[in-house]
C-alpha cells in the first residue's frame, strides 16, 4: 500500500487541483471550488464507505494528519472506532464517595429489614462521614481519612464507630467493583489484616463483665394501670401503643400496618413476610379491645391504620410512640410490652410453648419440633389473645374517645 504520496510543496500552491487528492493509508485531503482545504480519513465499515473529516489544512499539518491515521487505521483494524481518535468518548465524571453512597443504599435497600435501618445508614454517613470525605471520589480516600472519621468516637460511641466503619467499607467496596478505585490499592475502612493493627478491636474495648443490658419491662401485673392512663390520652401514638400492647406485636409492624392487611370480618391481621424479622407471614387474632381500636382508626380513611397525624399519607412514627410511653413511665420500652406478655403466658395461663412462641412470631428453632407445628394453631392463639386483653381491660371496655 502506497503511502505518504503528498508533500508540503505542493499542498501549498494556490492552483491546487479542485478535487480529492490521495496520501495513501487512508489520507485524503479534499481540496474544494472556493480554495478550502481539509483532511478526510476515508474507510468502510459493513461495506459502507464512510468519511471522517480531519481538520483544516494547514491548521493540521502533512504530518499531523498522517500520524492520526495511523492511529485510525489501527482502531478500524481493532473493530474500534477512528472517530474517537480526533474525538474522544466524553469521559464520565467521577462519582464522589457521598454520590456512591446514595447509589448503595438505593441499590440495596429493598432487601433490608425496615425503613428505620434506610434512615440510620443515611444519617450516620451525613453525619460522621461525608463532612470528611463525602466531596472525595473514592480513589483519594486514604487510611487517614479513616482515622480522623473514627478515632474520636471510637472508645466513647463503639457501637456507632462500628456501624460507621461497616458503611464506609461497603461503599469503598461498591466502588471497587465498580472500577472507580483500583483493587490493588485495598479498602481502608476495611478491618482484617487492615485498621485491626491501627485501633483497639472492639472486643478490648467491652467489659466482658458488663451485663447484657435487656430491654426495661413493665410487669404484666402493672400493664392494667398503664393501659388505664393510656386510654386517657387521645393521640395516634396512644392508641398505636395500646394495639401493640394488645396484639404483642414489635412497635415498627404495628406502626406499619396498613388497612389491606387487616380482616375485620375474621377479625385477623396478616402481617405479610415482608416486614417481618423472620420474613415469614404471621397472622394476628384480634381481640375485642384491639378490633374496637381497628374501628376508630377506621374513620380517619387513611392507608395506615396508625397514620402520622401531621403527614397522614405517611405511618405514625416510633418517636411518637415512645415519647407516649414515656410521658407515663419512661422507666420502660415499647418492646418491653412483649416480654410482659411473655411472662403472663409462662406465669398466668396454661397455654403450650408452641402457642407462647407462635404468638410473638418466633421460629421453632427445633426443626424435628418445627416439623409438627407447621399449622399457626389460630384459635388456639385466638383464645390466648382474648384472655390476655381480658387480663389487660377487662369484659367491659371504657369508650374509645375520638383520636386527634
Amino acid at each position: 500500500m502506497a503511502i505518504n504520496l503528498l508533500n508540503d510543496t505542493d499542498l501549498r500552491k494556490k492552483d491546487l487541483e479542485t478535487k480529492m487528492h490521495r496520501d495513501g493509508g487512508n489520507l485524503y485531503l479534499r481540496v474544494r471550488d472556493s480554495g478550502t482545504r481539509a483532511w478526510v480519513f476515508r474507510y468502510k465499515t459493513n461495506s459502507k464507505p464512510r468519511e471522517i473529516g480531519m481538520g483544516a489544512y494547514p491548521s493540521v499539518t502533512l504530518a499531523q494528519a498522517r500520524k492520526w491515521a495511523e492511529k485510525m487505521r489501527e482502531h478500524v483494524a481493532e473493530g474500534k472506532d477512528p472517530a474517537h481518535v480526533i474525538n474522544p468518548p466524553a469521559m464520565a465524571a467521577k462519582k464522589t464517595f457521598k454520590e456512591v453512597a446514595e447509589d448503595h443504599i438505593a441499590a440495596k435497600s429493598p432487601a433490608w429489614r425496615n425503613a428505620k435501618h434506610v434512615w440510620q445508614w443515611g444519617r450516620t454517613l451525613e453525619q460522621f462521614v461525608f463532612p470528611v470525605i463525602g466531596n472525595l471520589t473514592p480513589d483519594k480516600i486514604t487510611t487517614d481519612h479513616i482515622l480522623r472519621i473514627l478515632t474520636p468516637m471510637w472508645s466513647t460511641k463503639l457501637e456507632t464507630a462500628t456501624r460507621v466503619r461497616q458503611r464506609i467499607e461497603a461503599v469503598i467496596s461498591r466502588a471497587i467493583a465498580l472500577k472507580m478505585r483500583d483493587r490493588g490499592e485495598g479498602n481502608p475502612a476495611a478491618w482484617k489484616d487492615h485498621l485491626e493493627h491501627l485501633l483497639v478491636s472492639p472486643q478490648e474495648l467491652r467489659k466482658e463483665s458488663q451485663p447484657v443490658a435487656h430491654h426495661a419491662a413493665i410487669g404484666h401485673n402493672e400493664l392494667a394501670a398503664l393501659l388505664s392512663q393510656l386510654r386517657s390520652v387521645e393521640s395516634v401514638g396512644s392508641l398505636c401503643l395500646q394495639f401493640i400492647t394488645l396484639t404483642a406485636v414489635r412497635s415498627g409492624e404495628a406502626r406499619g400496618a396498613t388497612w389491606d392487611e387487616m380482616d375485620l370480618l375474621s377479625k385477623t391481621w396478616t402481617i405479610p413476610p415482608s416486614r417481618m424479622k423472620a420474613k415469614r407471614k404471621h397472622v394476628v387474632p384480634l381481640s375485642a379491645p384491639a378490633m374496637a381500636i381497628l374501628r376508630l382508626m377506621r374513620e380517619r380513611g387513611t392507608t395506615h391504620v396508625f397514620a402520622s397525624p401531621t403527614k397522614p399519607r405517611q405511618a405514625v412514627t416510633d418517636q411518637a410512640v415512645i415519647t407516649t410511653l414515656h410521658r407515663i413511665n419512661p422507666a420502660i420500652t415499647v418492646h418491653g410490652m412483649r416480654s410482659a406478655f411473655r411472662d403472663w403466658c409462662s406465669e398466668e395461663t396454661h397455654a403450650t410453648n408452641e402457642v407462647i412462641e407462635m404468638s410473638l412470631a418466633h421460629s421453632i428453632k427445633n426443626k424435628t419440633e418445627a416439623a409438627y407445628f407447621r399449622s399457626d394453631l389460630i384459635e388456639k392463639r385466638r383464645e390466648l389473645m382474648a384472655a390476655w386483653a381480658e387480663y389487660l381491660v377487662g369484659v367491659e371496655t371504657t369508650p374509645l374517645k375520638q383520636v386527634i
